[in-house]
């Protein structure tokens, strides 16, 4: 018999003895509590609020139980619960910026978002264009005539049917790409894509669609550095 050390051991507050041996874990509750550990950590490189991160847990716990996701990376599942807690909460970020902060791919983190959505009962905001305008165009050093520009000329695309089939975040890219061109803040199509997380050929499809309204999809009061007419037209 090997006795145990009382003097190594932990008490609760009612005076039981508290085992820290790893053996006493499952695999299950070592599989959440890794999994919690990761979307703290994904949670804390966003600047994302606690309250985020707790829904994100929620939702694992909520897959980890109904095992539909059996056999997939609990990694790529805490990296789509954090997609979906973001859009739940109002603050979406895109698979690009998640992807940047985890081990997964973008493709990865997309497919096993699909899967938790049809596996679970769970729904997320539909996400428009002005959800990432903002975000977009700050990081892109542009003025806030430009942003509004774009957030209009993106609006007016959609209503329009311009774009049909497209994702916002490539419609929202290709608004800033045809407002920045207007204006004196030029950027080009690998810059906006760089920080949308989109790639340019898609930017330029999207925007080979609105180019030919483009004389109806700027803001009235838009003042023109460049005018429509010398617009890229690609």
């Amino acid at each position: 018999m090997i006795a145990t050390d009382p003097t190594s051991m932990s008490y609760d507050e009612h005076g039981n003895p508290m085992y820290k041996n790893r053996r006493t874990i499952s695999s299950a509750d070592r599989a959440l509590i890794n999994a919690f550990r990761e979307i703290g950590n994904m949670g804390d490189r966003l600047n994302l609020p606690k309250m985020i991160a707790d829904r994100a847990n929620n939702l694992f716990k909520q897959v980890n139980d109904g095992k539909a996701l059996k056999g997939r990376s609990n990694d790529a599942i805490a990296a789509a619960c954090m997609y979906i807690a973001c859009r739940q909460e109002g603050v979406p970020r895109t698979f690009k910026e998640i992807c940047a902060v985890s081990k997964i791919s973008k493709k990865e983190i997309g497919r096993v978002f699909k899967l938790i959505l049809k596996n679970l009962e769970t729904n997320v905001e539909l996400i428009t264009t002005g959800d990432f305008m903002s975000r977009f165009c700050s990081n892109l050093g542009l003025p806030t005539s430009v942003q509004k520009a774009a957030t209009h000329i993106a609006r007016k695309a959609v209503d329009m049917d311009l774009v049909a089939g497209r994702s916002p975040i490539s419609v929202a890219a290709s608004a800033i790409y045809m407002a920045s061109q207007a204006s004196a803040d030029k950027k080009n199509q690998k810059e906006i894509g760089d920080i949308a997380g989109v790639a340019e050929v898609t930017i330029r499809q999207a925007y080979k669609q609105m180019y030919p309204r483009a004389h109806d999809l700027f803001p009235a009061d838009y003042k023109f550095h460049t005018p429509v007419e010398q617009l890229p037209t690609q």
